[in-house]
């Protein structure tokens, strides 16, 4: 089908809103590379200029959008059988935030391998919801609690509480993990800074290149040659709970980047596919609720299956 021309008029909802995030919005089926190649040709202007991917957005900006051809065969032919499992999965809502029980193997939002992720699969499910965007992310092989927000205001209020990481009350992220071993260090702290992702070798790039990491690690229950953990995050860095528990010599069970290959190869064959890393509560509070809300997902049948079948 064909996207007609048009310009649009940013309302206030997507006031500060990056481009690049509106466009993939507006032009469902749209390839991210196309919507890049043409605002970097300058096709896609924002009050008749050119603008870089990163622009943000501010009421009443015009952005005009030429004529794009769209293939029927959408990435949002989504299964319904992904669309009922997401339906189902929603474990808290008010009228500023939704959170989901995300299932493991799912990611949380489209790639170059990944046609659709749930902010996809919610909008289809949602089409008549104004305004649904990811609060923050989760790997694709972790399950549990992913906010999304109902609205702009909720959205930069969390972004900004996420983002004090030097005051650590504000947002409270806790998860489980089985890891490899008999843990022996108690309730551990470790905070190794890590490494950013996509860095290059340029001097700019690695003045920022490591990021301060914090995690506390602490031991719920202990198996034959496994130990059940709570991890509670202070710091939200790319596989960091991944990466810090491979570095205390406790490699998580399933993690195919940081894990014991071996072992995780033998329990593929038994029927564990997944990686035993799930987001189980989230705690924070909004400037405009009266009470901190906490979120608590439960964890699958998998994932409690595979621990009965473990030796204490």
């Amino acid at each position: 089908m064909k996207d007609n021309a048009s310009t649009l008029t940013i309302d206030a909802a997507r006031d500060g809103q990056r481009i690049d995030n509106f466009l993939f919005t507006r032009l469902k089926g749209v390839p991210k590379g196309l919507i890049y190649r043409l605002l970097r040709t300058g096709k896609i202007r924002v009050n008749g200029k050119r603008i870089k991917q990163t622009y943000r957005l501010q009421e009443d900006d015009e952005v005009k959008i030429p004529n794009i051809s769209i293939s029927e065969s959408t990435p949002h032919n989504i299964n319904e059988a992904i669309k009922n499992q997401i339906e189902a999965s929603t474990i808290y809502e008010d009228d500023d935030i939704l959170a989901i029980n995300k299932p493991a193997g799912l990611a949380v939002h489209p790639g170059s391998m990944v046609s659709y992720g749930v902010i996809e699969v919610l909008r289809a499910i949602r089409p008549d919801a104004p305004y649904l965007e990811l609060v923050h992310r989760i790997d694709r092989e972790t399950s549990g609690c992913l906010l999304i927000a109902k609205n702009k205001h909720s959205l930069n209020a969390l972004h900004d509480l996420l983002r004090r990481e030097d005051d650590k009350s504000e947002v409270e992220k806790i998860y489980i993990l089985l890891v490899k071993g008999r843990w022996d260090l108690g309730e551990k702290v470790i905070d190794t800074p890590l490494q950013s992702k996509g860095q290059n070798s340029d001097v700019d790039d690695q003045k920022n290149a490591w990021k301060d990491a914090y995690t506390i690690f602490r031991p719920i229950e202990y198996f034959k040659n496994f130990t059940l953990l709570n991890a509670e995050i202070k710091t939200g860095r790319t596989h960091q709970i991944r990466l810090h528990a491979a570095q205390a010599g406790f490699p998580i069970i399933g993690d195919s980047k940081h894990g014991d290959f071996a072992l995780n190869k033998e329990y593929r064959k038994k029927g564990f596919k997944r990686m035993f890393l799930h987001a189980a509560e989230i705690s924070f509070q909004l400037p405009n609720h009266k009470q901190r809300v906490t979120i608590a997902a439960p964890m699958g049948a998998e994932l409690m299956t595979f621990m009965k079948g473990l030796d204490s």
